[in-house]
């Protein structure tokens, strides 16, 4: 073994030693590599010149305008969490699905789909689950790890279901990736993978994801209603159905449909889910006047949306669509200036920014640290080793995807998703997107893969928020218990999306192509 390849299996032993001994997770990633570089200088294995780019690719990552929808996606999830909009349409649901224990539990699910294409906040998610969803379900008769398992399982559909943070992160990795991997490989000219196309590939397995849960919740659940609860199936108007899901539905169209048809970008359209969200959270506590003026903003977002894929993508420079979206416009801003300051007044839009910027520079500070660990990573060679490894492995490049799948699933175990895409991703993924793999199928692929990271013990973060907001009597083993049988379905699921890819890639290349 060469003196490389022990630096190598120091650096990877040394990055695990630091993320497990509690040190915050972008410490442990760049002191660890920065550590192991000065190390292997001292007996020749490491130049540190190399360091010198280490500035040119933070800069890189802080120019690079696809990440700007992290802050803003984030931003929308937290001001939907705080609008209280997921339990009226709890309430809304509970009431068309019956009070029983089925009932409540595809309402739950169909909730947490739509909220799932509205924000993808895990934590944020979970807790409001709990807080919502727990105490109808036990009452209809669901035992405690059922419905742990469930909010646990439900709050997580928010990292496969587009749009999501964790997308934007894969496709920007990716990307970058591909096109590195194809030009090494001979391919001058390769497609390129934007965010999009990794949207429109989620969304056939994130609904395939779904539908197992709910024939689960069907298989497994009786149909009956306790009497305890059976004031909950008197059904509801049709107004309130209207009023509860409507402004959801119209955010979630005007934001995915938006980034689908082709006709904004991913962080464009973060920005109109933002305004959206914005608008939503102000709505409830305005007066008559304000609100009609937040319904004429809603309208008038939307309008230019319409305008915008009327158009082809380009937004209107003359005539009668000029002069509808500049109304539009104005009447947009008009209510996102009377949002700002209800919201601001309240103290719910300091609240919302406040966790923007946490999680953000939580996300943001993993990335940075990440560049550091891969310009050590290839400055040691671990590049060509890891090559030599893969291509020695039975089955080509499926043998090696395979293997890739089984380390993210492991490493789910002990790591947050956000860290194992910048550890895997520019490690290990040049191996199979050199190659005639599908960078879109590999993307959803891991999306799935990881979304299981946050449900599995010890370190699955939704575990730990279900914890922090449930009541002491449901145990830590009931929850274990609990996310069993949905893990599972979860690992059904990759394995259909890895039978047939097309679920993953057909839908981009119908939009797209």
């Amino acid at each position: 073994m060469s003196t490389e390849e022990l630096f190598l299996i120091l650096l990877v032993l040394g990055l695990f030693a630091g993320i497990l001994s509690g040190l915050p997770a972008m410490i442990a990633i760049a002191g660890v590599p920065l550590l192991v570089a000065v190390a292997g200088h001292f007996v020749g294995v490491f130049d540190l010149t190399l360091l010198q780019l280490f500035p040119a690719r933070v800069w890189g990552i802080m120019s690079n305008s696809l990440l700007m929808a992290v802050p803003l996606f984030v931003l929308m999830g937290v001001l939907l969490e705080k609008s209280r909009l997921a339990e009226r349409m709890l309430e809304v649901l509970a009431q068309v699905m019956g009070g029983s224990a089925r009932g409540m539990a595809l309402s739950v699910l169909i909730l947490s789909t739509l909220i799932a294409a509205s924000t993808g906040i895990v934590g944020a998610t979970v807790v409001m689950l709990v807080m919502v969803s727990l105490r109808p379900m036990l009452q209809a008769g669901m035992t405690e790890a059922k419905a742990a398992g469930l909010i646990c399982a439900c709050g997580t559909l928010g990292q496969i279901i587009p749009p999501s943070v964790l997308l934007v992160l894969l496709g920007d990795q990716i990307g970058n990736v591909y096109t590195e991997a194809q030009q090494k490989a001979g391919n001058f000219s390769p497609d390129a993978v934007s965010v999009g196309d990794l949207f429109a590939g989620a969304v056939i397995p994130g609904l395939v994801l779904v539908v197992l849960y709910g024939i689960y919740m069907i298989v497994t659940l009786p149909k009956s209603t306790p009497l305890s609860v059976s004031a909950t199936t008197e059904k509801p108007p049709i107004t309130a159905l209207l009023a509860a899901f409507f402004p959801t539905l119209l955010l979630i169209v005007a934001v995915l449909g938006s980034i689908l048809a082709g006709v904004a970008t991913p962080t464009e359209a973060a920005g109109l889910g933002a305004i959206g969200a914005l608008l939503l959270t102000a709505y409830p506590q305005l007066g008559l006047i304000s609100k009609k003026i937040i319904i004429a903003a809603g309208l008038g977002a939307f309008t230019l949306v319409l305008l915008r894929i009327s158009s082809g993508g380009h937004p209107p420079t003359a005539g009668f669509s000029f002069g509808l979206a500049l109304i539009a416009a104005l009447l947009m801003v008009g209510g996102v200036l009377i949002a700002l300051i209800h919201t601001a007044k309240t103290g719910l839009l300091q609240l919302a920014a406040l966790d923007t910027i946490k999680i953000s520079g939580m996300v943001f500070g993993i990335v940075i640290a990440a560049s550091l660990l891969a310009l050590v990573f290839r400055g040691l060679g671990g590049e060509h080793e890891v090559a030599k490894w893969m291509q020695a492995l039975p089955g080509g490049e499926w043998g090696a995807l395979l293997i890739i799948m089984l380390i993210v699933f492991l490493l789910g175990f002990i790591l947050e998703a956000v860290e194992i895409i910048y550890i895997v991703v520019p490690l290990l993924g040049p191996v199979v997107l050199s190659g005639d793999i599908s960078p879109v199928w590999f993307g959803v692929l891991l999306a799935m893969n990881l979304q299981t990271s946050f449900l599995t013990p010890p370190f699955g973060f939704a575990l730990f928020y279900f914890r922090s907001a449930a009541p002491a009597s449901i145990s830590t083993v009931t929850i274990y218990k609990g996310i069993v049988p949905f893990v599972a379905l979860q690992l059904l699921a990759l394995g259909l999306l890895i039978l047939w890819p097309e679920l993953a890639t057909w839908l981009p290349k119908q939009l797209f192509n």
